[in-house]
């Protein structure tokens, strides 16, 4: 039942899609030659356009969503950005299409201006979609609909735990009908389920009971007994699944690449190794860094004079700071305190009533102005305009021997701002704190997480900034 309603869900969506398209496309004519879609500017009539639609924009758009995993079940998902990015992705890519196929017609006419529209409004309105089709599918489960039926072989704390987070979350739509376990442990309930019967029953509970999925969850030293298991499901047409019990030992989200026919489990998912998303990163970075430059140039103009007249030394100060893969590089600021010793500097932690501040120093600091220099660090691309904050190597060697986990956030570049900072984890502040949401940035990387610590640095005053 389950496979025939996800079967309709596709079609509803693909039917959803190419109306999506289409009005995208007459926004984006509109728009282009402020007409409608029946009366076009340009040397082209509504003809053309209409044939390039059926024969070309639709057929691209359609296989693309495919390929990029849009009609997969999504009911794991937490949020929709993970498959706003895919059709980020799915448009960039059909732009490029679609001028290519435009160039092997030969086919000079046909407004590119209105195809680059069309990228962006798709984008918009695809999003929006999606966005609306997963909160009504979310409810729907929420109140007991198109709920899927799991079984669980195991009654361990792997296998409640399991239940616990599925009994927690009801927009995932799953419904736990039961555990099968030890003999002794037959009739016993927990989370809310009960063990309905021994390992060695599988095979009678499947031919009884109607289930969508069957996960075993079992301990390493019953992991003799997984092929047995696994081909009693594949008997009545279940897909097994399969929890690691090993599964505590990793810290983090893994990923599981392959060599010939050898799964390796990587411990840490990194969004930003994805070559789509890194450029993603570094095109936003470049643009954002540029605007805010030209933006704020007045203020470090006058920054700049306010520092040369009341405090002698130079006006940028540049410390060495650990960065992308432990490379170290020049990190730029407005100078705020009085000039030091070098070898000084390197060891010196800055606190509240730090003596060693100008009194324009401790207005810039304040206000964060002093970072302003570090958009260039950026543009350089030493750093990213959100990320972990980077810190002195003196520091570096102390806290990684004495931190957990402290050198993870050197896998991605360092930011002028992060999403610990946005949680008052700045200046004189708990390091391992600050540590673990570092940490939760990488493993959880999205552009919309980008935009949201960017416009929560900008409204938000830290109280830690000195």
């Amino acid at each position: 039942m389950i496979k025939e309603n996800q079967k309709i869900l596709n079609i509803f969506l693909v039917l959803l899609d190419v109306l999506t398209i289409t009005l995208s496309l007459i926004c984006s004519i509109w728009l282009r030659f402020k007409t409608s879609l029946f009366a076009p500017g340009g040397h082209l009539g509504f003809q053309s356009y209409l044939i390039f639609l059926l024969l070309a924009v639709i057929p691209v758009y359609l296989l693309l969503y495919f390929a990029f995993g849009l009609y997969k079940p999504r009911r794991t998902y937490k949020n929709i950005f993970s498959e706003a990015t895919q059709i980020i992705k799915v448009n960039i890519l059909a732009f490029f299409t679609l001028v290519g196929i435009l160039f092997l017609i030969n086919q000079p006419n046909f407004s590119r201006i209105m195809l680059f529209l069309l990228m962006i409004i798709a984008t918009f309105f695809g999003i929006i979609e999606r966005f609306i089709i997963r909160s009504i599918l979310k409810k729907l489960r929420a109140n007991n609909r198109n709920i899927k039926h799991i079984l669980i072989v195991g009654d361990n704390d792997l296998a409640y735990t399991f239940a616990r987070k599925i009994r927690n979350n009801p927009y995932l739509g799953f419904d736990v009908s039961g555990f099968l376990g030890r003999a002794e442990h037959v009739g016993f309930e927990r989370e809310g389920s009960k063990v309905i019967g021994a390992f060695k029953d599988l095979e009678k509970v499947l031919e009884k009971n109607r289930y969508d999925r069957v996960v075993l969850a079992i301990p390493l030293k019953y992991y003799y007994k997984i092929n047995e298991l696994v081909e009693s499901c594949e008997k009545f047409g279940i897909k097994a699944e399969i929890i690691p019990d090993y599964i505590k030992y990793f810290p983090a989200q893994p990923s599981v690449d392959m060599i010939e026919d050898i799964p390796i489990i990587n411990i840490r998912y990194v969004p930003l190794d994805d070559d789509f998303n890194r450029f993603l990163k570094y095109t936003s970075d470049y643009i954002i860094s540029i605007i805010a430059i030209i933006i704020t140039s007045p203020i470090m103009i006058v920054t700049a004079i306010a520092i040369k007249l009341t405090s002698p030394g130079p006006i940028i100060f540049k410390q060495e700071r650990m960065g992308y893969n432990g490379r170290t590089f020049m990190m730029y600021k407005f100078r705020s305190m009085k000039v030091q010793d070098p070898n000084e500097e390197k060891s010196e932690w800055t606190t509240r009533d730090d003596p060693r501040k100008t009194k324009v120093g401790d207005l810039i600091r304040k206000t964060s102005i002093d970072e302003l220099p570090q958009f260039f660090n950026v543009l350089k691309g030493d750093m990213s305009v959100v990320g972990p904050r980077p810190e002195r190597p003196f520091f570096v060697e102390q806290f990684k021997e004495t931190i957990p986990k402290y050198m993870v956030k050197h896998q991605v570049k360092p930011g002028l701002t992060g999403w610990a900072q946005i949680h008052g984890c700045r200046g004189d502040t708990s390091i391992k704190k600050r540590i673990e949401y570092d940490i939760e940035y990488v493993e959880n990387w999205h552009m919309g997480l980008d935009l949201a610590i960017m416009i929560k640095t900008a409204l938000k005053k830290n109280p830690n900034a000195y």
